[in-house]
Order: structure tokens, then C-alpha cells, then sequence
């Protein structure tokens, strides 16, 4: 293929089968083209690879905001670092990079992999985000093709990890093979590869493996077959390129979960499509339960932008699983606002439309299956797999926490040799945690031991307030960052283990924390949230539950961190006087708004 050629595919419907063809594939002549900017560079990328592929070429430091914004769908950010703006004028820009892996799933291989490229290529550090992918950090432009060239040679891919576009599918990483386990990893698998983009593939694979066609994504039968569907009335998008998505692909980002009745270590409720499934005693799919809407970005100041749970849509039957997750991405590419970004997630329609109007709307013009009442499930709890677990017979996981997900120094270089020596699979937890996978019982003692050495002494039980806690990486990086978030978050949860020690509160909080509303930690699920809203200064929020059944509210707008304690000391008091039945955010929700705020000390 030439540098100048596009890499376009289309489907032949007389026999269902992909082609590949060469050329510049134009735009979708029904669509409007006064559209927004960011619309219209969508549209006229040829498939998410112009200016981005010319870019590549040159040997300027950093791309245009043309390919900065096409970069994401290929998994990567564009970050200025701060710290080094004035010291280094070419080092300062760098490139972050994230991983497509369904249910947080690194094989040996690709891990490997990773660790020596963000040694010789990167900051040296890998991090687990709470979509259950690696990030890299501190990448030169000059490198990414290789560094992106590389991870797909191993076993690994970043289309689609960031973007408007269908984000990493989330499912329980534990690999446990009983239950509805299994059929919950199988099934972020599929959904991965049922949402793929189709051009946008062949775009991906051209520019950063120079168009080897081999290393496509390999969908099972009856994802096939769902996609051959993408055709149809009311799913198809009117483009041959792209059927599911369009040429303009979605208005904005769009996350899927999946996971088993109970188990809540995906946060379903802030996801755009949440699913719960059901098995026969047998272990075979029978259903899920489907939730839709969620999402947690905000604005400060913007009240029309807002954190919002998922609403309650209803049960499908497993053959109609496919189908209704494509109806519902092709239901919000039609629907979603293409003038306004920031109003243009999925919970934005939810909350203007109403859920009696998306469940009409679905069944008139996009999924011709049926949908039942929800089925009853056992109340949900945050799973988070850490300490010893028996896989099956004769073999074992290890859970192991890692603060804010940051892998370095002789901690990552330790986890290599283990996972190099005994061939051990990776998955990665929405809570930016580690497990080590398939670990046969005669070697559990020695990695047991070598475990101890690295600073896992007792995996099971780390400190209460940094168990489940987690933070966004914020500054220096983050382009977003209005303060400190990662980088702190060990000193602000001594501080707040010390002050429930003085008070005597023996219980624990749910805290995340965030350096700027967008939410990448899900703050606002907390029971206390901290969310930047200047120069260590934060958003308190309150009101969650251990679980992450409900979101918190806000009740200061700028709390210098320095008045931390002064500030939750006498809330704390009342908790602990009430008698510590209840959490710390059932206990805000039962005092209610006005109480609360007096507690506080904020002025009416």
C-alpha cells in the first residue's frame, strides 16, 4: 500500500464477507458537513489516519491538535509535562498510552513487553488505570511507532482505548472458573470485538505496522454473525466503512461492563451500557440484566454537566445480547449531541429523554428482540480479589495492591522476573489493583516468598483507607489537572487514618480522589470524594456507599487541603457517636444536606 492510500473496508452482503480495498474512502454524503469541528475532522480523516499519518513522518516534537485529537482513538494523549516546560523545551512533550485489554487480561508476552519498553522508551513506570488497562507515560513522538508496533507484535493492541468510540469493555478480572466467571470474561472478549471499529482498524494497523492485515482482531462466530447484522434497518449507519459507527464515528466516549449478579468490581453504574449475567447451573449464558446511562464527568461551574447512575432498562435473553449492545451504541451515535461535546454522553440523553422514551425508541427503530423485567440480584459488593485465591484445582491467584496503580523501581522489575520465570498471566482491576494468574501450587511457596521480598508480605490486608482508595495521575502529566491528585494521596490517607485512630473509629472510608471534575477516578461514587478545584484546593463530596450504589454529593466547592481534618472532625464525631453501625455515607444520607453542612462548618 502507498503512503498516500487509505486502507478502506466494506462488507459484501452477498457474501458476508470483509474486503479490503485501497483508496481514500470519501465521506457519507447524507451526513451534514456544518458540522463542529470535531465532527468534521472525523469525518475527513479517512478513517482516523490523516494528518496523523503525514505527522508521523516529520520531525517536529510534538503533532498538530488535528492528529492530537485522532491520536486518541489510537490510544494515545498528547501531554505537556510541567515540570520540565521550562527546563526542557523538547522533553516537556510527551505521549501517554493506553492499552485495549477486555477484562484487564495481560498475557506474559505483552507484559514482558511492556516493562522493557517503558524502561528504554518511556518514564520507566507502568500504571494500571481503573478501566483495567496499563497506562505508559513519558513517551517521545519520535518512538511511538515502535513502542505502539511493539505492543501489537505481542500479543497487544490501543485502538479504541481512547477516542469517541466504544472504550476498554470492563468484566471481574479474578479468574475464577466457576460461576458466571467465565462467561463474564467471554463475554467482554466478544463485546471488545462486536464494537470494534471496522476501517478504523485497517487505518490502525497501517500506520503503526505498516498495514499487516495479520494481526486484525479475530472474533469467535457469533460475533461474526452479530456483525453481519450491522447492515440491518436501524443499526446500520448508512456508511459501508463503517457500519456500526458511522464515518463520524460516536459523539463521544463510550464504556461497556460486564459482570456477574453481586460482584461489583467494575463500578456498573457509572457505564454507559452495564451488564449482569446469568448462568444455568451448568455455567451457560442464559441472560443479563442491562443498565444504561451512567457516567461520571462534570464541568466545575457548568450545572448543566453532571455525574449521573446508570438507569435500570431491563433482562435479555442471551441470543439477543449482541444485538440490543449494538441497537443501544447505534441508538446514542444517532441521538447523541454532535453540537455540544460536553453534553454529548449517553447519560445526557438518559436524563433529557427519560428511560420510557429510550425503550420506545430502541424497539420501534433499532432492536427487534425482546426485553423483560430485571431480574432479581443479590446485593452488590466491591470485589477486590487481593490475598491468595484457589483458581481451580491445583492452581492459584495472587491479588496485589498497588497504590494508584504505579508499577516502578524494583517492585515492576520484580513482578518481570516473576512473570517471565513462570509464564504468569496479568489481570488488572478496576481498583488499580494486580493479580498474578495460574500459579500452580508447587510453586506458591517460592512465589509466596519472593512476594514477601518485593514488599507483599500479607497482600490480603493492606492499610483499610488504601485498600479501595484510588486517584487519577493528575500533575505534572495531565493536561486537565487543576491540582495534585496521585501524587498526594498517600499523605492525605495518613492524615485521615490518623485522625479516625484519634477519634477512635475503628471503621473504614471509601475515599477517591481527583485533580479536576472529569471524574477518571469515579470521585464522585466515594463516601469521600476529593475533587480539584484549585490549587490544593478540592471539591468535597460525600454520600456514597462502600458498594457504589449511589453517588455522592457535593457539599464544599473549595476546601484548602490544609483544613482537611478541621473540616471532617466534627462529621466524624457524629458518626462515631451515632455507633459506627452504618458506613460514613449512609450515615450522611441519613442526616441529610442541612445537617451535614453544619457539621461541616459551611456557611448557609
Amino acid at each position: 500500500m502507498s503512503d498516500g492510500q487509505v486502507a478502506v473496508i466494506a462488507m459484501d452482503k452477498a457474501s458476508s464477507e470483509v474486503l479490503v480495498l485501497d483508496g481514500p474512502s470519501p465521506p457519507t454524503e447524507s451526513i451534514d458537513t456544518s458540522l463542529s469541528k470535531a465532527e468534521k475532522r472525523k469525518l475527513y480523516s479517512g478513517h482516523l489516519r490523516e494528518p496523523l499519518a503525514t505527522e508521523l513522518k516529520n520531525e517536529e516534537i510534538k503533532f498538530s491538535e488535528d492528529s492530537v485529537q485522532l491520536l486518541k482513538f489510537h490510544g494515545s494523549y498528547q501531554q505537556n509535562h510541567r515540570e520540565l516546560r521550562k527546563t526542557d523545551k523538547v522533553r516537556c512533550w510527551q505521549m501517554m498510552l493506553r492499552l485495549r485489554s477486555p477484562g484487564g487480561r495481560i498475557p506474559a508476552q505483552l507484559f514482558m513487553a511492556l516493562d522493557e519498553l517503558s524502561n528504554r522508551l518511556g518514564d520507566g513506570t507502568l500504571r494500571a488505570t481503573t478501566r483495567q488497562a496499563f497506562q505508559m507515560h513519558g513517551i517521545a513522538k519520535a518512538d511511538l511507532k515502535e513502542v505502539i508496533g511493539t505492543i501489537v507484535r505481542n500479543l497487544g493492541s490501543t485502538l479504541a482505548a481512547c477516542g469517541d468510540i466504544n472504550r476498554n469493555v470492563m468484566a471481574p478480572p479474578a479468574p475464577f472458573e466457576k460461576g458466571g466467571y467465565p462467561v463474564a470474561r467471554q463475554l467482554a472478549d466478544e463485546i471488545a470485538d462486536l464494537l470494534s471499529p471496522e476501517a478504523a482498524e485497517c487505518s490502525y494497523l497501517d500506520l503503526w505496522v505498516d498495514g499487516d492485515l495479520s494481526y486484525r482482531f479475530k472474533p469467535s462466530r457469533p460475533v461474526r454473525k452479530a456483525r453481519q447484522r450491522q447492515i440491518d434497518t436501524g443499526v446500520f449507519s448508512n456508511s459501508a466503512d463503517e457500519p456500526l459507527y458511522g464515518d463520524t464515528y460516536l459523539p463521544r466516549k463510550f464504556k461497556v461492563a460486564v459482570t456477574v449478579p453481586g460482584d461489583n468490581s467494575v463500578d456498573l453504574l457509572t457505564q454507559d451500557i452495564g451488564l449482569v449475567v446469568f448462568t444455568d447451573p451448568s455455567g451457560v449464558l442464559r441472560g443479563c440484566n442491562v443498565y444504561v446511562g451512567g457516567g461520571m464527568g462534570r464541568t466545575h461551574n457548568k450545572e448543566e454537566t453532571f455525574a449521573r447512575v446508570a438507569d435500570p432498562l431491563g433482562y435479555v435473553d442471551a441470543d439477543g445480547i449482541f444485538d440490543l449492545v449494538q441497537s443501544i451504541m447505534a441508538l446514542q451515535r444517532d441521538f447523541g449531541d454532535r453540537e455540544v461535546r460536553k453534553h454529548a454522553r449517553l447519560k445526557y440523553l438518559l436524563h433529557d429523554k427519560g428511560i420510557q422514551w429510550f425503550r420506545s425508541m430502541l424497539k420501534e427503530r433499532y432492536f427487534k428482540g425482546q426485553l423483560k423485567g430485571l431480574r432479581n440480584e443479590p446485593k452488590a459488593k466491591l470485589m477486590d480479589y487481593l490475598g491468595w485465591h484457589r483458581q481451580r484445582a491445583g492452581c492459584w491467584f495472587v491479588g496485589l495492591p498497588l497504590m494508584c496503580g504505579r508499577l516502578s523501581g524494583e517492585m515492576k522489575a520484580g513482578l518481570r522476573r516473576l512473570v517471565e520465570t513462570y509464564q504468569l498471566e496479568i489481570r488488572l482491576t478496576a481498583n488499580q489493583d494486580l493479580l498474578l494468574c495460574n500459579i500452580g501450587t508447587p510453586q506458591r511457596a517460592t512465589i509466596r516468598d519472593k512476594l514477601s521480598a518485593l514488599g507483599f508480605d500479607v497482600p490480603e490486608a493492606p492499610a483499610p483507607l488504601a485498600r479501595h482508595a484510588i486517584a487519577c495521575p493528575a500533575l505534572p502529566t495531565c493536561g486537565l489537572a487543576i491540582t495534585e491528585a496521585e501524587r498526594i494521596l498517600p499523605s492525605v490517607l495518613e492524615r485521615l487514618d490518623e485522625l479516625l485512630r484519634r477519634l477512635d473509629i475503628e471503621k473504614s472510608i471509601l475515599v477517591r480522589m481527583t485533580g479536576c471534575p472529569n471524574g477518571c477516578a469515579r470521585p464522585y461514587m466515594a463516601e469521600l470524594g476529593l475533587v480539584g478545584s484549585g490549587v490544593n484546593q478540592y471539591q468535597l463530596w460525600l454520600g456514597g456507599t462502600p458498594n457504589l450504589q449511589r453517588l455522592a454529593q457535593p457539599f464544599i466547592e473549595r476546601m484548602p487541603l490544609d483544613q482537611l481534618e478541621a473540616t471532617l472532625e466534627p462529621l466524624l464525631r457524629s458518626w462515631r457517636d451515632a455507633g459506627g453501625r452504618r458506613s460514613l455515607g449512609d450515615h450522611v444520607n441519613k442526616l441529610g444536606a442541612q445537617a451535614v453542612t453544619e457539621l461541616l462548618g459551611v456557611a448557609a
